[in-house]
């Protein structure tokens, strides 16, 4: 029964059903910045009459369940695969008996720590809190300080934001809210540093960008407990991610092999 569960959560936080059929992405994810300013006074206009433009795509297997593509309703973009991994990951915490709590920095629509809450259920792991670390308005823009970031255009994507009352709702429709959940609320230069988290069992970055990425490590890494999972989610999706990664690994002296989850994400479990 508890198996029969987790796959119909996996492929309803996907929007598996979808697969093969067109997305329609609103105009306003699509770009902030427009284009065509008489393409959005049109598009104001026809909301005011609960009309939307709209463009369509269609939803191809591969691209969905390896997590390759930017769903318009899906509760997480990592797709199958990847739920599948912490599905793995969460059981072998149980069996192992690894101390701390759970987390994601980057959660979107709250996807993936919707999965991760309902594996802590289903494993008999309540006593964890389930932590999730989010700016809940999208991603930053690059700076000076970190020049891997450039270039890098990300905080344009409307689609890339998801407030902070979304997430909660979407935990809430599932029936997966309660009193084990913590959030930490802003951009991870002001958040991730102020040491909330004691311990962790399993870390799951989804931030994107090479700061990001870095202060994640900085700040959750050394929280790990031995035996626990990192999980990054981006590390073969955006090379300034991955250079985030090995340059912390090189500093530290991180001899854990990269494991690789798909063609995006990676993993490692941490040593004593």
């Amino acid at each position: 029964m508890e198996s029969n569960y987790l796959e119909l959560l996996k492929k309803m936080l996907i929007d598996y059903d979808q697969i093969g059929k067109e997305e329609y992405h609103p105009l306003t994810q699509v770009d902030r910045q427009p284009r065509n300013a008489l393409l959005f006074l049109l598009d104001k206009w026809l909301r005011s009459r609960n009309y939307t433009i709209c463009k369509t795509k269609k939803v191809l297997a591969d691209q969905r369940l390896n997590g390759l593509d930017w769903p318009a309703r899906a509760k997480t973009m990592i797709g199958y695969h990847r739920l599948t991994h912490l599905e793995q990951c969460v059981h072998r915490i149980r069996v192992d008996k690894i101390a701390g709590d759970v987390l994601e920095a980057g959660v979107w629509r709250g996807g993936a720590s919707m999965y991760l809450k309902a594996l802590l259920k289903v494993n008999g792991l309540t006593h964890k809190t389930l932590w999730m670390a989010d700016s809940f308005q999208g991603l930053p823009r690059p700076t000076k300080d970190y020049p891997h970031d450039h270039k890098v255009r990300l905080h344009r994507h409307p689609i890339l934001k998801a407030t902070r009352e979304e997430v909660e709702a979407n935990f809430k429709a599932y029936g997966l809210w309660d009193d084990g959940i913590r959030i930490i609320e802003g951009w991870f230069e002001d958040t991730l540093p102020k040491n909330i988290v004691e311990k962790l069992s399993l870390l799951r970055l989804d931030a994107d960008l090479y700061e990001s990425t870095h202060l994640g490590l900085q700040h959750l890494y050394p929280k790990l407990q031995a035996g626990g999972f990192v999980i990054i989610d981006d590390y073969h999706a955006f090379q300034f991610c991955k250079q985030a990664v090995d340059d912390y690994r090189t500093t530290h002296a991180i001899q854990e092999p990269l494991i690789k989850i798909d063609t995006e994400a990676v993993f490692w479990r941490k040593r004593a």
